[in-house]
């Protein structure tokens, strides 16, 4: 055995660890689904990896899809009765590298059947909580909804302000606006004005999204509506993406399809939509909350690293 072994991939291995121990304790069965896939991710703010199969014609589509996450697969296990369940694995996203993003990285993700988001955030609280005490740290926890946090932050009502009010709230940060929707502003605020003023040392959750970015999840007809997600920050950086499951299956298709006409729009391919996770939904997803973690921003705010190379054991531009 050398006699070195680099901080970070000690540190991997027992995070790992801990979180299997986490999940056991709670009763959530690990599984493990396929990297590569017939169905793309239509999301136009996520590029994937693709390859081509060349054996035999009766194996299925040729041209297959690296996942840019587990979600699709899980919930078909969902749908087929698996129950709790979890997935610790890698995933794949293009044109994403530097000192935040890598193109393949590790993703958390699970699932909880009969929860709602709400409930879900407290056991992501407890799961980061856990993380960070094996090296002693801990985080003070703050939740707000969506809408609340840009009142207390910018003094503007995501809900119903003027895009003219959400550039002006900018400031001096230089945009070019052309072909930006409203909710990409949304993003921009969110980004640069707000997210950099959360305290290092807390956890901020924040819940209950515009109905227009619902990504996978419900809509919860208030009103206004609102999309039943959350994101989770530790300090600055966002470390999960939780959401109360979209289980309508015509629902999901007509999303499906509104991605890629955003796809069309901005010049980009259209990809093939996942049937099969389609097929599963029809058949019945059970009611459930779900979240997807990076591991490696996780490890990062646990090691203390700027830098998302600084916890892995061979970035991109080294592998």
């Amino acid at each position: 055995m050398p006699e070195y072994l680099p901080a970070a991939i000690v540190s991997r291995a027992r995070l790992y660890a801990q979180i299997r121990q986490f999940f056991a304790e709670r009763k959530v069965l690990e599984v493990e689904t396929p990297i590569l896939s017939a169905g793309a991710n239509t999301e136009p703010n996520i590029q994937s990896f693709s390859t081509r199969y060349s054996g035999h014609a009766d194996s299925g589509a040729r041209e297959r899809w690296l996942r840019t996450s587990s979600e699709f697969a899980q919930k078909r296990l969902l749908a087929a009765g698996i129950g709790d369940n979890y997935e610790l694995g890698r995933v794949f996203r293009d044109g994403e590298a530097g000192r935040r993003h890598n193109p393949e990285f590790t993703m958390l993700e699970w699932y909880r059947v009969g929860w709602d988001h709400r409930r879900l955030i407290d056991e992501v609280v407890e799961l980061v909580s856990a993380a960070l005490a094996l090296v002693g740290k801990s985080a003070e926890v703050y939740k707000c909804s969506y809408r609340d946090l840009f009142l207390d932050s910018v003094a503007i009502d995501p809900f119903n302000a003027s895009d003219e009010m959400l550039r002006s709230a900018l400031d001096d940060v230089r945009i070019d606006a052309q072909g930006l929707s409203y909710d990409d502003w949304l993003d921009l605020l969110l980004s640069h004005r707000i997210q950099p003023q959360f305290p290092r040392d807390r956890l901020t959750i924040v819940y209950d999204y515009p109905a227009t970015q619902c990504a996978l999840a419900k809509i919860r007809r208030d009103d206004p509506p609102v999309a039943e997600r959350f994101e989770l920050y530790l300090g600055q950086h966002e470390l999960a993406n939780g959401y109360h499951e979209l289980t309508d299956a015509d629902e999901q298709r007509e999303r499906f399809v509104r991605d890629n006409q955003r796809r069309r729009e901005r010049g980009l391919s259209e990809l093939p939509i996942d049937e099969n996770f389609l097929a599963a939904l029809e058949r019945g997803m059970p009611e459930c909350a779900g979240v997807a973690l990076g591991i490696e921003r996780l490890l990062m705010a646990i090691s203390g690293a700027d830098d998302i190379r600084d916890v892995l054991a061979f970035a991109f531009a080294d592998a």
